[in-house]
């Protein structure tokens, strides 16, 4: 098992698990994150993603398995697939990030909505010096984050970038010792769950559709103008106004 999965009531918490190999994205890997991702979208709930090895994210692709693909094999998309599948994911995603996040680990951590990291943890995108691009999602997620001249500087070059460089450009939202990291991302998710599901739906679709699209959102506000869920809440909140 590559990724080993806990469900909890409130959330997925998904440890990838391949320490003999730094956590090297393989097909068993992908394989199981699509699983995964079959798995959220019938049953949404936020999901954690982190690194189960200490001091490890994922050190990128299996380059084993990567110098034996094709063009065939790059253009069914492998890594892009299952990255564009946890980027869609109904509810919010965090990656709680210690230690190297780099090539395709560090585009996994780029298709999260959320990134903390330790302060020892480093992005990086080495795929040019192997001889390709970073075809997993790096070349247009990563300059949507960081801004064209630094996301092409660290394409370009393979420079390795470290947490708080990461955090002035922000990449992650937080940078933590390691003994805080998971605490971290589970408060994180505490404060996700105290919204309303459907809320959170839209709010993501929202967010993520290409653009601005204030028709998106009202179609999105109407809808959950006229929920029961809006209802009970505001009520609640209006009746704690009363009480204090």
């Amino acid at each position: 098992m590559a990724v080993r999965v806990e469900e909890r009531e409130d959330r997925v918490v998904a440890v990838l698990d391949r320490p003999e190999r730094r956590n090297a994205i393989d097909q068993e890997m992908v394989d199981e994150l699509h699983e995964l991702c079959a798995k959220l979208e019938r049953e949404p709930k936020p999901l954690l993603l982190t690194g189960g090895a200490d001091g490890i994210f994922a050190s990128g692709a299996d380059i084993a398995q990567l110098r034996e693909r094709t063009s065939a094999d790059a253009l069914r998309a492998i890594n892009q697939g299952v990255f564009a599948r946890v980027r869609a994911l109904p509810l919010p995603t965090v990656a709680a990030i210690d230690g190297p996040a780099l090539g395709g680990g560090a585009e996994l951590a780029y298709a999260c909505d959320i990134r903390v990291c330790t302060d020892r943890a480093f992005f990086g995108q080495p795929e040019a010096r192997l001889g390709i691009l970073a075809g997993a999602g790096a070349t247009w997620r990563l300059p949507a984050l960081v801004g064209e001249s630094l996301a092409k500087e660290l394409l370009f070059t393979g420079r390795r970038m470290p947490a708080e460089e990461a955090l002035a450009a922000r990449l992650v939202s937080r940078v933590v010792p390691p003994s805080e990291l998971l605490d971290t991302a589970h408060a994180i998710i505490d404060d996700i769950a105290k919204a309303a599901p459907m809320a959170l739906r839209l709010t993501k679709l929202a967010v993520d559709a290409p653009g601005a699209h204030p028709g998106l959102e009202l179609a999105a506000q109407s809808l959950l103008f006229d929920s029961a869920d809006k209802r009970e809440r505001m009520t609640a909140f209006l009746e704690r106004g009363k009480r204090t």
